[in-house]
């Protein structure tokens, strides 16, 4: 035995590290198509809680935050979809100019870092994975934009805070490819066990060779239009065979305002039902959409809570006691 390997000092450090969330264990991987979390295979299934590090209900304790956390497991949901940037002028819910892990200058916001990783914490206890979209296009339209070297100190900076948050994934861009290359290799130099994904542009955009190649996974918006439910599989499908690596569908076909991608013409629960059994059968899990976030609070579309309650509309929680049967079909 290595003298001193017992000493009261090297007990202290084991002790501390072993306090640290995911420390001893395996976290997220891919191996091959398929995500495994602490070794075992892990079925992607989400939703989409872009609003979540910013609204006062879910991170007034933990203890609110746990319940809401397994109301979702309930519903077959293991990955909530996260946004860094919540700074847009569109009028979602609990948004606001300071809604944003980061300055202009691309330092953190330690307040909102705080809650990520408690969100982290409370996920990585009921078994779950957050996805963190670091930007978003929708701040870029409206002119909120770092430079480069903001960007790339962000993320840099973001990935040492993170580092011990084995369950959560970085996806640079919300619907943008800008400097995803510089992104990814700053991210990477500071964790490269990091699983680092990008969605490359409005539904039916299916990122560029270079950026597919070089990204962890894939995590495009497929098409929302015509009989989605058919050609995001074939979409999905087609990627997974070219570049051998899992592929989310990440915001698909969806209910909500036309004025933000929803749907141009009607629409039914079975859409996004059929729709998520043919993804499924191609190998692909999703992270599933839906409309309780756009149309801000006091609208019909959106809980007061502004958390996107699985039972708060009955058309998302047909689609979501689907989504819970995984394992049955």
């Amino acid at each position: 035995m290595i003298k001193g390997l017992l000493s009261p000092t090297f007990l202290i450090i084991l002790f501390a590290f072993s306090a640290v969330p995911g420390f001893g264990q395996g976290g997220l991987e891919i191996r091959g198509t398929e995500f495994y979390l602490d070794n075992e295979r892990f079925v992607y299934n989400g939703i989409s809680f872009f609003n979540a590090i910013y609204n006062p209900g879910f991170n007034e304790n933990d203890s609110i935050r746990d319940r809401w956390l397994k109301k979702f497991r309930k519903y077959g949901v293991n990955v909530i979809r996260v946004w860094g940037q919540w700074d847009n002028e569109r009028g979602f819910a609990d948004g606001c100019s300071t809604c944003s892990l980061y300055d202009m200058d691309g330092n953190l916001n330690g307040r909102h870092v705080t809650k990520l990783k408690n969100i982290a914490k409370g996920a990585e206890l009921n078994g779950m994975v957050v996805e963190l979209a670091l930007f978003s296009r929708e701040s870029w339209e409206e002119n909120i934009r770092l430079s480069l070297e903001g960007y790339v100190k962000a993320a840099r900076t973001l990935a040492g805070e993170l580092r011990p948050y084995r369950n959560l994934t970085f996806q640079i861009w919300n619907e943008f490819d800008m400097h995803v290359p510089e992104i990814y290799r700053a991210i990477k130099a500071i964790d490269p066990q990091r699983l680092v994904t990008n969605s490359p542009g409005y539904a039916g955009i299916l990122g560029e060779k270079e950026h597919n190649d070089l990204l962890d996974f894939l995590t495009p918006h497929t098409t929302r239009d015509g009989d989605h439910w058919n050609r995001a599989a074939e979409e999905l499908a087609s990627l997974r065979q070219v570049y051998k690596k899992p592929v989310v569908d990440d915001e698909p076909a969806r209910t909500g305002t036309i004025k933000y991608g929803g749907p141009k013409g009607e629409n039914h629960p079975h859409d996004f039902i059929i729709h998520i059994y043919n993804v499924w059968q191609t190998g692909c899990p999703v992270i599933y959409h839906h409309d309780m976030f756009q149309t801000g609070y006091g609208t019909t579309a959106v809980p007061p809570s502004g958390i996107p309650d699985p039972e708060f509309s009955g058309f998302h929680k047909q689609v979501l006691e689907f989504l819970r049967l995984y394992g049955r079909y």
